[in-house]
């Protein structure tokens, strides 16, 4: 018998035997709990932990470098900030009328530098509790602020709240541009910080209140209270001040002369942070958000004094070159009558009954000086920049006849000296009346207040066109003049400022002037850059001819084809209406002031049949009357006697 040992009897096992006891095994040893990894598992995995840490550690220390690089590289991109003074802007002009009070300004106006211990408490307060609550905590950058500005941005769904400080918008707006990029703000946050370490926080917050823009062309806070309110910032009170700080958000945008019930809500938000951040209770708050807003300083006046402000502007090359700094100019302009100019041309053209499509220039001077006192170049100057009253050239029309009366009484004429009014022709031309008609024999003084072409032609040739033109020269026309014989019913062109100066010499006694507006320039100082001392222009026509002339251009506003102008005092005048209706005009003064008044198209198209007589007549009258009231009535220059009698006349050229 054949003994099988046990690893016989093992090998002799068929495949299937044991198939029970083998299953349970592999069962037994499937469900056994792992009690860790092999020895190989857990050196891999520490060696690929540490790697880890070791890489991340080089990549963090690559990025530091990195940044440190950046922040070198910024840093030494910065600009100059050694001296804070060296940021300076360019010249400034600023305009005051003849009241001292400024009503324009031309580049970025700066006010007096204040600190904050100058500065009334609630202004510096509503800036704070709007700007940036925490100025006086943070060290330039305020993380706090930044965390409460996302979350609110991020609940609102778009941006609502920033977290610069202000000493970051300081440094955006003294050293930095507008653009958002992330250099810039990184230079920005630089800067800050240098701020904070260079200044102290009254510091930081005095240069930012002088430097930051309130809109309307003003820098810093006191040229902003002078801009809008007239005053120095040291005078404003809870209201203004608390109107002043919401500016900083959006200047254009809350500007109270351009949307004054915008700037009222604004206003509301600041006095409403003043109570959360405890400066003031809500009963002193309620009181300051009723105050209405009164907009006294030059930002709340019309654009009407642009016009003048533009000539002015451009006339100060010839006084003291272009401004490298600073300026103060003293202007001739009357604010009061200024505004009653404006208002007499926005009430002539929309009373008229054509008067769509039509535009107007009023010139009003001192007659005694030819200090322009107003000046309206045009119905808007919104809609047109072009001043009419200096920059249109256009004939004059009859309002020239007076020189040619003139000349004549300079000859030897008289006013009740004879001249026929009939039909003449010159070289093939003929010049004709208004209506059709012609009057005969008729004196010098029934012809001017009657305006009657053939009668002016005829006397012009009888005292000569070279005098005639001799005088008109003297008298300050400085266009060409023509030759031919039409001279006599203003074909030369000219604009209505001319035309002021002209009828300004018959006025005063026949002395020239030179119609001005500037009277004294100064720098920031107060240092003298030019001042007016007196026109110095002889006479250019004697007193008695002069005195005569006026009697005649009275009787013309008394009885003649100036009636529409008529006064409650004495005033002399003559109207003018070129060929075609294109041009009508109305020129005449008092003893006091002198104003001309122009109305046409800019494309130099006909009117509508709009005399001298009508339109331009009704707007001087307006303008005369309101500006003369409260003045003494005063007979005119060189009479002391009643206007020449009444003259029956025709039409109203």
């Amino acid at each position: 018998m054949t003994r099988t040992t046990a690893a016989g009897r093992r090998a002799a096992k068929p495949p299937g035997a044991g198939s029970r006891s083998g299953k349970a095994k592999r069962s037994t040893a499937a469900g056994r709990p792992r009690r860790g990894r092999p020895p190989a598992a857990r050196s891999l995995a520490g060696r690929v932990l540490r790697a880890g840490l070791l890489w991340s550690a080089v990549a963090g220390l690559w990025a530091l470098v990195a940044v440190a690089g950046v922040l070198a590289w910024q840093a030494y991109r910065l600009p100059d900030i050694g001296d804070l003074d060296r940021y300076t802007r360019a010249g400034a002009v600023r305009l005051a009328g003849a009241d001292g009070r400024m009503f324009a300004s031309f580049g970025p106006i700066y006010g007096d530098p204040l600190t904050v211990d100058q500065l009334p408490k609630h202004l510096v307060q509503a800036v704070i509790a709007t700007e940036d609550r925490r100025f006086y905590d943070h060290p330039g950058v305020d993380p706090i602020g930044l965390a409460r500005a996302a979350w609110t941005n991020l609940m609102a769904g778009r941006v609502v709240q920033g977290g610069s400080t202000l000493t970051q918008q300081l440094a955006k707006n003294v050293f930095l541009t507008p653009d958002r990029s992330i250099e810039r703000k990184i230079q920005e946050l630089l800067l800050a910080f240098w701020l904070e370490r260079t200044f102290g926080k009254d510091e930081i917050l005095s240069i930012y209140l002088n430097r930051v823009y309130f809109g309307a062309g003003a820098y810093g806070v006191d040229a902003a209270a002078r801009k809008y309110f007239g005053i120095p910032a040291t005078r404003l009170d809870l209201s203004q001040s608390a109107l002043l700080a919401g500016l900083l958000k959006a200047p254009s945008r809350y500007n109270p002369a351009v949307d004054p019930e915008r700037a009222g809500r604004r206003t509301s938000v600041v006095l409403a942070n003043m109570v959360d951040a405890g400066y003031i209770d809500q009963a002193t708050a309620r009181a300051a958000a009723a105050r209405p807003i009164a907009i006294a300083g030059p930002a709340g006046r019309g654009s009407g004094p642009r016009y003048f402000a533009d000539w002015v502007y451009d006339s100060l090359p010839d006084f003291i070159g272009r401004p490298s700094g600073d300026v103060e100019v003293a202007t001739t302009l009357d604010p009061g009558l200024q505004a009653i100019a404006e208002r007499a041309v926005d009430e002539g053209l929309a009373a008229a009954r054509h008067g769509a499509g039509l535009q107007a220039a009023l010139v009003a001077l001192d007659p005694a000086t030819g200090a322009v006192r107003a000046m309206v170049g045009g119905r808007s100057y919104g809609d047109s920049q072009f001043n009419r009253a200096v920059q249109a050239r256009r004939q004059p029309g009859s309002a020239f006849k007076p020189v040619v009366y003139l000349a004549a009484l300079e000859a030897g004429w008289a006013p009740s000296d004879p001249v026929d009014d009939a039909p003449i022709r010159i070289a093939g031309w003929a010049p004709e009346n208004i209506d059709g008609k012609f009057d005969g024999r008729i004196t010098l003084a029934q012809a001017l207040a009657r305006s009657r072409n053939a009668a002016t032609v005829r006397l012009q040739e009888a005292v000569g066109r070279g005098r005639v033109r001799a005088l008109a020269d003297r008298l300050g026309l400085s266009g060409p003049l023509p030759d031919g014989p039409s001279l006599a019913l203003g074909t030369a062109e000219a604009n209505p400022l001319e035309i002021a100066g002209v009828y300004a010499a018959f006025a005063n006694g026949g002395r020239a002037v030179f119609p001005f507006g500037v009277s004294a320039v100064r720098d920031r100082d107060g240092r003298a850059l030019y001042e007016r001392s007196g026109s110095g222009l002889p006479s250019v026509v004697s007193a008695r001819s002069a005195a005569a002339l006026t009697d005649m251009l009275a009787a013309t506003i008394a009885s003649g084809t100036g009636k529409a102008a008529r006064l409650d005092r004495p005033a002399a005048g003559k109207t003018g209406t070129t060929q075609d209706y294109r041009d009508a005009w109305f020129a005449g003064y008092t003893a006091d002031l002198v104003a001309v008044v122009w109305v046409g198209r800019d494309d130099a198209g006909a009117m509508d049949k709009v005399t001298g007589g009508g339109l331009p007549a009704d707007v001087w009258k307006r303008f005369m009357a309101a500006a003369h009231k409260g003045w003494p009535a005063r007979p005119l220059p060189g009479l002391r006697r009643s206007p020449a009698e009444p003259v029956e006349t025709a039409g109203t050229r």
